[in-house]
């Protein structure tokens, strides 16, 4: 068996400069990202080798508090991110959000920890529980995000044709379908093309970490392909959650579509 390659701080230091080879490429378009990229860089680095000291306490733990109470901040965290990326919000949505990406994502890793892999140990164990939840997570985000960003602008922009359909008699949902359901497939798209792609354009990161670990091939794939269910099914949840709570923001007790409610800013 092949052993695995150890990285040091001098490797990554080395991998840091594909980085500034990317940085300068951007001065010297005059693009105006290399700054961003650089903190992205940073930020990135700082927020593993966080990661990586929490697990290794939690890691450590034999209970379930640990693990609750990480998986929670990162849904929380998660769920917070998904508006900020948006264009536009309304009263409510953060709370909507977080929400969403707490059922769902729980929803999902449960499932597949208790019925799919059915480990041997407690469903709290570190090792499964907190990579399953943050690979749910980072798509459902993902979709959340799109979802969210393409109901609120279909409201904004399409209020005279909803507004026409209520006074002819729609009731909310028939009048806001056609956003809802435009909103659901933007925020389906990243998983289904990831899907389509995967184990012919790209090899998936799940199933690359397990070959430079030095995994069975076959192992492997099965695991990736068990992962990409989940993140489908966590996305699939959580953008159809986020778009049907956007519906109940937007709309008053009365049905009337409240577009003074939203509120543009700038991702």
């Amino acid at each position: 068996m092949i052993a695995i390659v150890q990285l040091t701080l001098t490797d990554l230091g080395l991998a840091a400069l594909l980085v500034l080879a990317n940085a300068v490429v951007d001065l010297i378009l005059r693009l105006g990202l290399g700054r961003r990229l650089l903190l992205a860089a940073v930020r990135a680095a700082v927020q593993l080798a966080l990661l990586g000291w929490v697990l290794g306490l939690v890691f450590e733990t034999e209970g379930p508090g640990a693990v609750l109470l990480v998986t929670l901040v990162m849904a929380t965290v998660a769920g917070i991110e998904a508006v900020r990326r948006g264009s536009r919000r309304v009263p409510g949505v953060f709370a909507a959000s977080v929400g969403v990406m707490l059922v769902s994502s729980f929803a999902v890793t449960s499932y597949g920890l208790l019925v799919v892999l059915d480990i041997p140990g407690p469903w709290y164990t570190p090792q499964y529980a907190v990579p399953l939840l943050g690979m749910v997570l980072g798509n459902a985000l993902n979709g959340i995000s799109l979802g969210l960003d393409a109901a609120l602008e279909g409201f904004d922009e399409d209020r005279a044709r909803v507004e026409l359909l209520l006074a002819h008699g729609a009731t909310r949902r028939q009048a806001a379908a056609p956003i809802l359901r435009r909103a659901a497939r933007r925020g389906m798209i990243p998983i289904l093309n990831a899907m389509i792609a995967v184990g012919v354009i790209s090899v998936p990161g799940m199933m690359t970490g397990q070959l430079l670990a030095g995994a069975d091939p076959g192992t492997a794939a099965r695991y990736q392909l068990f992962i990409l269910f989940a993140i489908a099914g966590g996305v699939a949840l959580g953008t159809i959650g986020v778009v049907l709570a956007a519906e109940r923001l937007v709309f008053d007790e009365r049905d009337r579509l409240r577009v003074d409610r939203i509120r543009r800013v700038d991702p």
